[in-house]
């Protein structure tokens, strides 16, 4: 069997959030980098490892060229990857250097698009019932303070719930109800559902309404790629 290098593997969705319930399952990515031959073959191979997903694993590998130019796109969901509190396996300078690329490939415009989406399609699809499972608000919640932090001019958002909430929600009666939310979330199970929150849903309601209607949609700006080959090579020909 071939044998892959593997970089970094984070935790990811609550686990890496800051905020796993006890029965919360482990949602586990990774980035990998073949054996040399790997990369001089005329049709490029396929660069996705998926794993099969049971009640409480679920593994997601990327490729490192594959993750390269998701990088050089400014990809959210990468860069949420590596900013993980909580690494199960990693190469520090693999890890390091990927990170250090990170500011300089993020993209504020796609980064507010994509959150923008997510919580306008979670909100849509989770919180419209008087009774609401309570960890769905944190899949609206945590994209719209994440555009509040862009917004901020602060950058790529940190991973971690709690420091986005203390530095973008000023409103003390609404980072109390949150902090409920919080604790109810860590204690019960994942399937728990309970009333919906007033001061949270009128937050959701009102961010979606103003934040929607100044969302750019296109990013112009070029970005060179030379960082990013330099880094493929290095670390593909440790394997020679």
């Amino acid at each position: 069997m071939e044998r892959k290098t593997t970089a970094v593997s984070p935790a990811m969705r609550t686990r890496g959030w800051g905020f796993a319930s006890p029965d919360s399952d482990y949602d586990v990515r990774f980035i990998y980098v073949h054996p040399v031959d790997w990369y001089l073959t005329v049709e490029a191979g396929r660069d996705v490892i998926e794993l099969p997903i049971s009640d409480e694993l679920d593994t997601c590998g990327w490729e490192l060229r594959k993750t390269l130019k998701l990088l050089k796109q400014a990809n959210p969901t990468l860069m949420e990857w590596l900013d993980s509190p909580i690494i199960y396996k990693a190469d520090p300078a693999a890890t390091n250097g990927l990170k250090t690329m990170v500011p300089h490939f993020f993209s504020d415009i796609k980064a507010r698009y994509h959150d923008l989406s997510m919580a306008k399609k979670n909100f849509r699809g989770y919180l419209q019932g008087e009774k609401i499972r309570r960890k769905k608000y944190f899949y609206v919640l945590r994209p719209l303070l994440a555009v509040r932090w862009i917004e901020m001019g602060k950058g790529v958002p940190p991973i971690d719930f709690e420091t986005l909430v203390a530095v973008t929600v000023d409103d003390p009666q609404l980072k109390a109800e949150i902090g409920d939310l919080l604790r109810s979330k860590r204690s019960a199970n994942e399937s728990e559902y309970g009333l919906r929150k007033l001061r949270v849903h009128a937050f959701i309601e009102s961010e979606l309404d103003e934040t929607l209607s100044r969302c750019e949609l296109k990013d112009k700006r070029e970005r060179s790629h030379v960082l990013l080959d330099d880094y493929l090579r290095r670390w593909v020909m440790k394997r020679v």
